[in-house]
């Protein structure tokens, strides 16, 4: 599954990972991310979001 990276502060979203602190279980692809869910660690929405190579 493909990782994704903020580009205002640079925390990636591995999908093998999840978010389990923000209730997002391991395995959940980037696209199936609620439309709600902000970055983590600066709160940048899911648009600001680009893959990551």
């Amino acid at each position: 599954m493909q990782k994704y990276k903020c580009e205002l502060c640079g925390y990636v979203y591995d999908p093998e990972v999840g978010d389990p602190d923000n209730g997002i279980a391991a395995g959940t692809a980037f696209e199936d991310l609620p439309a709600d869910w902000v970055c983590p660690l600066c709160s940048a929405d899911k648009e600001n979001f680009s893959p990551e190579d």
